[in-house]
């Protein structure tokens, strides 16, 4: 039984039953106007009966169908998510109408059906063309460790500079994902989150070149008692982090979501140490990935280990610090480290994990460290939007609130400050309501 249902199991039709309503609707106002993210995890006992949690999609994503052919294509907004679904070696095209004054990033997040077996190689291909076919950017994502699935995202570029060659005209351009599948691999469809973001020029174009010298060295990671972080389900409910050390539990062909925000100049280090079992000592090749995506949900980079029921450990290896001349780079992951924003990391537990250890939550720590100043940012022609790291960003991960929590919460102060409100008021009325429902099931 899911924590949902077991909130909801009590309810009455009778007087009681409404006024207990009444009460936990005041409760969830309360809440609301405070705008502070939960997690609960479910109970051991109860994680080995439920089935894994599926991915959680954008609710707001928009139903679209890929075309077999560029001439059908429908249209990717700027700023909105969209579903789909690709079959098995499929390929689809959607439809750009792009002008010369942003650059743009289209991700696809291919969902497969838990379970799923999958060769070395298999997975997919992201593309942005011109109507000419000329391929402005693309990035290939794969399962690099095969035999089981797991959620995959890559994104394509746009980019608009005095340098570029090609793809610089406004007008008509498309999308291309392409899926590439062994024909022993599971024949099932794959769901898709497509989503579509701009970023602003320039105002002035300045050099660049990448310096040759970075700090490469890996810092000591923070140390202490874990905080528990249980992590989300998909990239939506993605849940934030600050630097520290934080405790989650992971079952067997799950994937976890976590979001950190990395500033311009800073540095990202990640490890994932999946906890001892008794249960026993077989060897599990690349038990635990270990994946990093930026805000743009472009892949950079990830790393796998093996277990033997010890403590073992996957670490991202160092990266070059978050900086606007890296999208220069020929190298796949510092390429993507070129914007500022929330940074999305990702644990998968192997599901072969369940058959040598059993089908129970096992123990994982992360450890977050940031290093580097933050500089300032690139002088932008406009709003940078999720490129950037804000206050609330930092407060956010602060207070461990998921991605959809804070847009939640970022609503909610949107429509204080339209009507005039103060959230001390919210607050004050809510609580008084609060209380006179509570004195009146006392009564009663």
């Amino acid at each position: 039984m899911s924590t949902q249902a077991g909130a909801t199991a009590g309810d009455g039709t009778g007087r009681r039953g409404r006024t207990a309503a009444r009460t936990r609707k005041a409760a969830a106002l309360l809440t609301a106007a405070a705008a502070v993210g939960t997690l609960t995890a479910l109970p051991a006992g109860a994680a080995e009966e439920a089935p894994l949690p599926a991915y959680a999609f954008d609710p707001a994503g928009q139903r679209i169908q890929g075309a077999a052919s560029s001439a059908d294509a429908d249209v990717l907004e700027p700023g909105k998510t969209y579903r789909d679904t690709l079959k098995k070696d499929g390929k689809v095209y959607y439809r750009l109408n792009l002008d010369t004054t942003k650059n743009s990033y289209v991700s696809a997040v291919a969902v497969p059906k838990p379970g799923g077996k999958a060769q070395y190689g298999d997975g997919f291909r992201i593309e942005i063309q011109d109507g000419t076919g000329t391929q402005c950017g693309y990035q290939d994502v794969n399962f690099a460790t095969g035999d089981h699935v797991r959620p995959l995202a890559g994104y394509a570029r746009r980019i608009v500079h005095p340098d570029e060659t090609g793809c610089q005209d406004a007008g008509t351009y498309y999308v291309v994902v392409e899926r590439e599948s062994d024909a022993t691999s599971s024949p099932d469809d794959w769901e898709l989150e497509l989503q579509h973001v701009t970023e602003p020029l320039l105002r002035k174009n300045g050099p660049d070149k990448l310096p040759e010298s970075w700090p490469s060295g890996t810092p000591a990671p923070p140390v202490g008692k874990p905080e528990v972080r249980e992590g989300g389900a998909g990239f939506h409910t993605a849940v934030s982090l600050k630097e520290g050390e934080w405790r989650a539990d992971i079952r067997p062909g799950q994937t976890l979501f976590w979001r950190v925000p990395v500033d311009w100049g800073q540095q990202l280090f990640a490890t994932a140490e999946l906890g001892s079992s008794n249960a026993g000592d077989d060897l599990v090749s690349n038990a635990l990935a270990l994946a990093l995506d930026n805000p743009a949900r472009g892949f950079v980079d990830l790393q796998t280990v093996s277990y033997t029921g010890k403590p073992a450990t996957a670490a991202l290896p160092p990266q070059r610090p978050v900086a606007h001349a890296n999208r220069t780079s020929s190298e796949t992951a510092t390429r993507s480290l070129q914007v500022a924003g929330w940074y999305y990391l990702t644990a998968t537990l192997s599901p072969e994990m369940a058959e040598e250890y059993g089908d129970t939550p096992l123990p994982l720590i992360l450890r977050v460290t940031l290093r580097g100043e933050k500089k300032p940012a690139p002088d932008y022609d406009g709003d940078p939007g999720i490129f950037q790291v804000t206050g609330a960003d930092r407060d956010a991960a602060a207070s461990g609130a998921s991605g959809a929590a804070a847009a939640d919460g970022n609503t909610l102060m949107v429509a204080l400050a339209a009507g005039g409100i103060g959230l001390g008021t919210v607050l004050l009325v809510g609580l008084g309501a609060w209380t006179l429902v509570a004195r009146r099931a006392a009564g009663s």
